[in-house]
């Protein structure tokens, strides 16, 4: 009976860069015509400028490799740069196409929470696509709640698509508050 490789999920490395972007390519393209300008696109160089300013400053970078091979990567920033959401991130997960399925985006996901918990962060926040649905039904396995819709925000395949945003409180203390009371109409 021939075993499966391990999924290891470790902090990423600079030799990592290279696969990194490769797989993002791959996601920011599929659906956008030919021609649209990407000069936004990473570089290796600025990716791996990147990965060092966030983990100096505790944002955890991870990647899930098999046999050595990197099948896909994790990352979060700040949700705002203004000072009072120093404690909110917003996250990404990228897995490599021909790994998609196989449980590599469930433990990114499990590596993130755990070292965004870990660095006291007590929010997460993430952007999906709304026809995404594998995406989605991972972020509401880890808990993660829907709280709003940004209809026709990108155009893709030739039409406009709609972004779902998702929120995971961290810990203890870390429920959102209800709502303030209505103004007063006086």
């Amino acid at each position: 009976m021939k075993q499966e490789p391990v999924v290891l999920i470790r902090p990423t490395r600079d030799a990592d860069v290279d696969a990194m972007l490769a797989i993002y390519r791959r996601h920011i393209h599929r659906g956008v015509e030919e021609g649209v300008d990407d000069s936004d696109t990473p570089q290796p160089d600025d990716l791996r400028e990147r990965r060092k300013n966030l983990k100096s400053r505790r944002f955890p970078h991870i990647v899930a490799t098999r046999d050595g091979e990197v099948v896909g990567y994790a990352y979060v920033v700040l949700f705002r740069k203004r000072p009072a959401y120093r404690y909110t991130v917003k996250h990404s997960i990228y897995v490599h196409h021909q790994h998609i399925g196989q449980g590599i985006g469930s433990r990114l996901m499990r590596g993130l929470i755990d070292a965004c918990a870990a660095a006291g962060f007590r929010q997460m926040i993430g952007y999906i696509d709304a026809d995404n649905t594998a995406s989605l039904k991972l972020h509401a396995r880890f808990d993660f709640v829907r709280v709003g819709l940004l209809p026709g925000v990108a155009y893709r395949y030739g039409r406009w698509a709609d972004s779902v945003m998702v929120q995971r409180s961290l810990g203890p203390g870390s429920t959102a508050p209800p709502p303030p009371p209505p103004l007063s109409t006086r």
